[in-house]
């Protein structure tokens, strides 16, 4: 049996996104066209990939010990391009960058800006994706290193700290809460967030969950396949909160509030770490470490 990489590589996407929608946008092609290739590939197989609902889609048994094999050949087949591409361009001049925050604003903007000034010779590449791809990309040697806040631990992969954000609460400008002076996590108990499923929202999730949880209380919080900036906008309308990394602010509004949470030790903050395999002898990720130890020469701690 023949099988058709780009149908594999649209049902490991989609079992990466837990959706359709979210894996046809990653992948540039239309929702539809997607979800028939990965129709015609179960229906090769003989056997269901996926159950289908409208809050997305998750793996049948068979599916997830088919997709399992099926990640390896999608990743052999990226590892045949990255090797082509290092011919050409010679390992020195090239550094895949996997990352989940805004590019917008912020630290990551201004390193990764630095790095293509300080090293012209070098093919800066950047992958936008989530922290389960960012593992496999590192372990398969695709992703030189991640930027991400939420823990990669695995075995061969070891991290450096690099900076810290504050975190803010966005909230309707004629809510009570932002006419507070200080905004406590207790002070939080009866709102409803609302978190991306990608960037650095489940890392915010499980920050939102220990504090209240330190305190006996429980959080509402709902995640949705948006972007920061898509739920941002919708606060206004004062259905629920959001809390976003401080590069993830955007432009000042009116009717939006923002707002520090304070804890014992200060505001409210994010941690971020650099990612990558303790064997990667790729001289341009020295290169970038290099520049890294001059940014941020005091490295955080957890």
């Amino acid at each position: 049996m023949t099988l058709d990489l780009r149908q594999l590589r649209f049902a490991v996407t989609a079992a990466d996104t837990s959706s359709f929608l979210r894996a046809s946008k990653q992948l540039n092609v239309k929702q539809s066209t997607l979800s028939k290739k990965v129709a015609a590939l179960e229906h090769r197989l003989g056997i269901t990939l996926f159950e289908r609902s409208t809050r997305g889609v998750v793996p049948t048994d068979a599916g997830r010990a088919f997709l399992e094999v099926a990640r390896r050949i999608v990743t052999d087949a990226d590892n045949l391009l990255t090797t082509a591409k290092a011919v050409t361009y010679g390992e020195v001049g090239r550094l895949m960058v996997g990352f989940s925050n805004s590019l917008s604003a912020g630290n990551l903007r201004l390193l990764l800006g630095d790095v293509l000034e300080r090293f012209p010779d070098v093919q800066l590449d950047a992958i936008e994706t989530g922290p389960d791809r960012m593992l496999s990309g590192l372990q398969s040697r695709i992703i030189d290193v991640a930027v991400h806040a939420s823990q990669l631990e695995e075995a061969g992969i070891t991290k450096r700290w690099l900076w810290s954000e504050r975190l803010m609460l966005a909230l309707p400008s004629e809510n009570k809460l932002s006419e507070q002076d200080t905004i406590f996590w207790t002070d939080l108990r009866a709102c409803v967030f609302v978190l991306p499923t990608s960037c650095a929202g489940p890392r915010i999730v499980e920050v939102i969950r220990q504090r209240l949880g330190a305190h006996g209380l429980s959080a509402s919080i709902i995640s949705q396949e948006t972007s920061f900036e898509t739920i941002v906008s919708m606060v206004p309308f004062g259905k629920f909160i959001t809390i976003v990394p401080e590069s993830a602010t955007g432009a000042k509004r009116p009717d939006i509030a923002f707002r520090e949470i304070a804890e014992p030790t200060g505001a409210a903050h994010l941690n971020f770490a650099a990612w990558w395999r303790e064997d990667n002898d790729n001289p341009a990720l020295a290169r970038f470490f290099k520049l890294v130890d001059e940014r941020y020469p005091l490295a955080i701690s957890a």
